[in-house]
């Protein structure tokens, strides 16, 4: 090759570069993520639908001495179920997700130190190689808050930044050596102190994807009225004026990209009693029942016992009320599901996550996630 041709091919090389990353991204396809929580049971075969599902995050390890561990003596069997619909579903993934409400207490202590961090990452590595997984979930419920009486502290700010930071370097020296692309996830509470407690425009840089809880922003434990606990959008009247946009919002002025977001669904609802018959009990003085959370699988077979159901058109989400029994039940149904898919396809999000999957044993939610984000034509959501 002469050094005219060398140049020439030079040039061309660049050109074809610059071509390259100077060319409109394409729009991914949009992820649906379904937390699999079998509360120390076995799961049993077809109990799983995997319609649309993008990636399962297993739920939940845990954290012992620092290290991440089993949360129960059926994670083999159940990690086993899963590994086998992803090696019959194509372009399935399946994480597990450390931590949760109850389990978070190890987090603090472990992020402390870079080599409290250090011991913590080998023994994710460690477990994501004992069940041949995709990847990680790290559900810190919270940093720098007492979440349900864990240890916390003033450092879990920025330790929180550094222990995601650290690994997914580790995670990515894996991938190098594996050829095998390996997710870091975080589960975030979706709610101002969330945000305060933590450096999300730092954290985003670190991690796949953000699982926004965008539920429980009304609950019979914390709260003395009733309300909308995953409203989509504001309801004018609400008292506490909450919703799934307003914390979408919240985070992408933080620094989240919005192709980083996966706006969460509840696949289950909250029940309150003594709820004044005004409004049909929407945003009513009331206490918690003696069953506070109900699995979507129970709320259909409610309708046939004097509960009518009610359409918020302002949150776009059901309620039931009995008027006679005086109960109010705040739920997800195929309308409100299919209108959250809508506007996170609107909106440009990553997709939707939603809790739990065996809570929707006959899949009818995930088929309307998946006909909303794929493949329905309905208008989108506004998400303006």
């Amino acid at each position: 090759m002469t050094m005219r041709q060398s140049f020439w091919l030079a040039i061309s090389l660049l050109q074809f570069s610059v071509s390259i990353f100077s060319a409109p991204a394409q729009s991914a396809k949009p992820v649906v993520t379904g937390y699999v929580f079998a509360a120390g049971q076995l799961l049993q075969p077809g109990q799983i639908q995997v319609q649309g599902i993008s990636r399962f995050n297993y739920a939940f390890a845990k954290i012992r001495d620092g290290r991440m561990v089993e949360g129960s003596p059926n994670d083999a069997a159940n990690l086993a179920q899963l590994d086998a619909l992803r090696g019959e579903h194509s372009g399935v993934a399946v994480l597990v997700s450390v931590g949760g409400w109850a389990w978070s207490d190890g987090f603090s202590d472990a992020a402390l130190t870079r080599q409290s961090r250090a011991v913590f990452i080998d023994s994710v590595i460690a477990f994501l190689h004992r069940y041949d997984l995709d990847g990680v979930d790290v559900d810190w419920e919270y940093p720098g808050q007492p979440g349900a009486g864990h240890t916390f502290r003033p450092e879990d700010k920025h330790n929180f930044t550094l222990l995601l930071k650290e690994l997914r370097e580790r995670l990515d020296e894996e991938s190098k050596q594996s050829h095998r692309r390996l997710f870091l996830t975080i589960a975030a509470g979706a709610t101002a102190e969330y945000l305060e407690h933590t450096e999300m425009g730092q954290v985003q840089k670190w991690v796949d994807a953000v699982n926004l809880m965008t539920y429980d922003y009304y609950s019979p434990e914390s709260d003395a009225v009733t309300g909308n606990h995953a409203p989509l959008l504001e309801d004018p009247i609400d008292p506490k004026h909450v919703s799934a946009d307003a914390s979408v919002r919240a985070f992408e002025n933080a620094g989240v990209p919005a192709n980083k977001i996966l706006l969460g669904i509840p696949f289950y609802g909250h029940l309150w009693e003594d709820v004044t018959d005004r409004g049909h009990g929407l945003f009513q003085p009331a206490r918690p029942a003696a069953t506070r959370d109900i699995p979507y699988s129970a709320i259909p077979s409610w309708q046939e016992q004097g509960f009518a159901r009610y359409w918020d058109s302002d949150s776009q989400v059901p309620y039931l009320y009995n008027a006679s029994e005086r109960q109010f039940l705040s739920y997800e149904d195929s309308e409100s599901v299919a209108a959250k898919a809508r506007y996170a396809r609107a909106k440009g999000l990553q997709g939707v996550m939603f809790w739990n999957e065996l809570n929707d044993p006959s899949g009818e939610l995930l088929r309307c996630i998946d006909q909303a984000l794929h493949n329905d034509t309905t208008r989108s959501t506004p998400a303006e």
